[in-house]
Parts: C-alpha cells; structure tokens; sequence
C-alpha cells in the first residue's frame, strides 16, 4: 500500500474484524464506533446481521458476502483485523479466510477518490479539485469526522453538476443549486447547513475566494431546546439497571456531563481518585478537558473495578472483544432498555444525559462559564441554551389563573 493510500486510513471509517462463533458456525465479526451511515448500509446488506450475543454486526466467511460488503461500503471504510493487519484492499480466499491482499489497481491516482453512486464519473476537473479538497482538510488538520462530513457534501454537489467545472461556478450559479438542493432533493436545514460549510470550504480556503459566500442565505435552523430528563426519571434509569457495567456508562454519563464518544473512549488511567478528576482527552475539537469525580461515581467505578478489572493503560469500558472498546451504539441500546425498564416514556438518548447534567447544575445555581467549561463548548452560547431548559426562573412566575376566585 502507498504512503498516501495508507495516510488516508484515519479519514474514513475502521471497521475492525474478527472470527466470531455464531450459533455453531465461524464468523466473520464487525466492530466499529458508532455510525448511523454505515449501521443502515448494514441493515439493508444480504447475508450481514447484528448478534446480540457478541454486540456486533457478523456475516459468513463467504467470499460473495464479503465482495458485497466491500462494494457496498467503498471509499467509507477500510478493515482491519485485530492485529492490526490492513484490509483496505482485501480478498476473501477461496478456502474463506480473510487475506491481505493489496488490490492490483494499487490506487494509481495519488488520492484514492470513491465516488459513492458509481454510474457517476467525475470529470478530470472535478477529481483534481476533490484532491485538492482533501489535501487542504489534513492540512488545516480538521478532524476525521469533519472530513467525512465535508467531503461526503462536496463530493454530492460534484457529482450533481456532473462535467460543470466546480471553480466555474459563480454565487448566482451557487444560489441556484442550493435552491435546487432545498426545493427538489427536500434536503433538511442541518444537511444544507453541512452542505454549505463544505461548499464555503472549497470556494473561500481552497480556492481563497474570501466573500464567495457573503451573499448567500442560509437557511433558518429550527430551534429546539435539548431533550432533558428530570432528577426523578434519571434515578429510575440508573436503579433500573443491574448490570454494573451498564449502570456505571450511565451514572458517568450523567454525572461528568460526557458525551457518548467519551464514555467508550475513556481509558482506565484517564481516572485519577486522589485528586478526583476525570480527564478527557482530546475530545470533540480537539480538546482536552478535566471533569470533578462525583464521590458517589467513585463507589460506583471502584465496584465496577472489581467486578471487570480493566487494564490501566486499556479501555475502562470494553466490548465483546479484548481491547476493543464497547459500541457506541450498544450504549445507546442500554440507555433505551433501561428508559423501557424505568418507565420513561420521553424520547432522549445518552446525550440527554449530558444536556440534563448541565440544565441541573443551572438549577443549582451553577455559573454559566463553569458549565462552559464543563462541557468543553467553545462558544458561550451553546451552552446558554440551558437556561432555556432550566425552571429555575420558571417556579417564581405565579400564573394569572392562580390569581382567580374560582368557584
């Protein structure tokens, strides 16, 4: 594999493989972080079904299955198998073991281009400047999901106007595709949000055209305040589980605030009981933050210790698998069970947790910068949106009906 080949590996998805068991037949099991995208591929792909036993997605060692599942999922993902060795171009051999056989194509372009609806071939023009959108991204290092987001959009908008050349187009042009975007592929405002960004990317930082986008609307974002829990449903969640494991993700969840990426990335050493903290490492933006451990969260963690021993330097919370860290996706499940179990009819997820956290500590009196912090928000106004979720301010108001003489 090229260095560049093997450089792109950290923008796109891993999916790590192993030989699972399955009702008495050899498997080949799936494990990856959390991925709405690649979940509902999955679910529509023959042959690949999810195993509640091992808490990860599975198919037969079947060279077809496997060839369907590489298609399917091409320029999204590589593989790996848990020792590390690189699938990104693999064959199923015909005795159905999994080799590491490096496609004889051999990405001859520089950049390995996928282009998700393969009857659409980009021009030249619209390649190179797709490469050119790539380098720029690990240049400014943004994140991978960040990437996959922006070069998913950008990729859409290529394909869409098809042998037009992308730095062609002027901000008429612009509006007219987004209008296009809006009014005939019903895209959602987050997804022309997204869509935006990408575009703004390329025509502003790659192309350097600084008010390319200054006459452009956006469109309104819906405003919705987060989905919260109050104390009473959070207690019953938590004392509806027994498993220890389960229960000690969601009393984390709530009690540091932590994202649900955090939780399953949040290594045993990341814990420190002498000085009380939880520290997060390079979380979402690329930041690191320190949490306060809750005494009654130390109870818990030091009995879940004991219970599942996890190694120092390895995963606090791991999967079916050693040294593979639990689904993203199991968590939510456990969540959603422990709600069903509790009797909390409120849709929410584990971020609820995180936005319940932060309205309860408003409600305590808490100041906003703390929560900031907290929180690992860079911008003050994300987190102001709890003082729309908090009563605090809400109890004093006595409604005019309360006033009345009623018979």
């Amino acid at each position: 594999m090229t260095e560049v080949a093997e450089a792109w590996k950290k923008y796109m998805e891993k999916i790590t493989c192993t030989i699972v068991e399955h009702r008495g037949k050899t498997c080949i099991g799936l494990h990856f972080p959390f991925n709405q995208e690649i979940r509902a591929q999955l679910k529509k792909s023959p042959g690949i079904l999810w195993s509640r036993t091992h808490q990860c997605w599975y198919l037969p060692k079947d060279a077809q299955v496997f060839s369907r599942l590489q298609k399917l999922l091409d320029g999204k993902v590589y593989f790996e198998d848990k020792n590390g060795n690189a699938f990104l171009c693999q064959e199923m051999k015909e005795d159905n073991t999994i080799s590491t056989v490096v496609e004889k194509k051999q990405i001859s372009e520089s950049l390995p281009v996928k282009v998700a609806e393969r009857n659409i071939v980009l021009s030249p023009e619209n390649l190179e400047a797709l490469k050119q959108y790539r380098c720029e991204l690990i240049l400014k290092s943004y994140s991978a999901s960040t990437m996959r987001t922006y070069i998913n959009e950008f990729r859409s908008f290529l394909q869409t106007i098809r042998h037009n050349p992308a730095k062609s187009f002027t901000s008429n042009r612009m509006k007219d595709y987004l209008q296009y975007c809006f009014e005939k592929l019903n895209l959602s405002e987050n997804t022309m949000h997204s869509r935006i960004n990408a575009l703004k990317f390329y025509y502003e930082q790659v192309l350097g055209r600084e008010k390319f986008f200054w006459e452009i609307p956006r469109p309104k974002k819906q405003k919705q305040l987060p989905c919260t829990f109050n104390k009473d449903e959070i207690a019953a969640i938590i004392n509806s589980t027994e498993n220890i494991k389960h229960k000690t993700m969601l009393m984390l969840a709530y009690s540091g605030g932590l994202r649900v990426s955090e939780i399953v990335s949040i290594k045993t050493y990341q814990i420190d009981s002498q000085r009380m903290t939880i520290f997060i490492k390079q979380a979402k933006g690329k930041k690191d933050r320190v949490l306060t451990l809750s005494p009654v969260m130390l109870v818990m963690l030091r009995e879940y210790a004991k219970a599942y021993k996890p190694e120092k330097s390895g995963y606090l919370f791991e999967g079916s698998q050693p040294g593979i860290s639990y689904s993203t996706r199991s968590l939510q499940e456990v969540l959603q069970a422990a709600k069903k179990r509790a009797g909390v009819m409120k849709p929410g997820s584990i971020h609820s947790l995180r936005h319940s956290f932060a309205t309860h500590l408003i409600e305590k009196g808490t100041d906003v910068t703390m929560i900031q912090k907290l929180l690992g928000h860079n911008d003050l106004k994300t987190t102001m949106i709890y003082l729309h979720t908090s009563n605090k301010d809400l109890l004093k108001i006595i409604s005019p009906l309360d006033d009345l003489k009623l018979t």
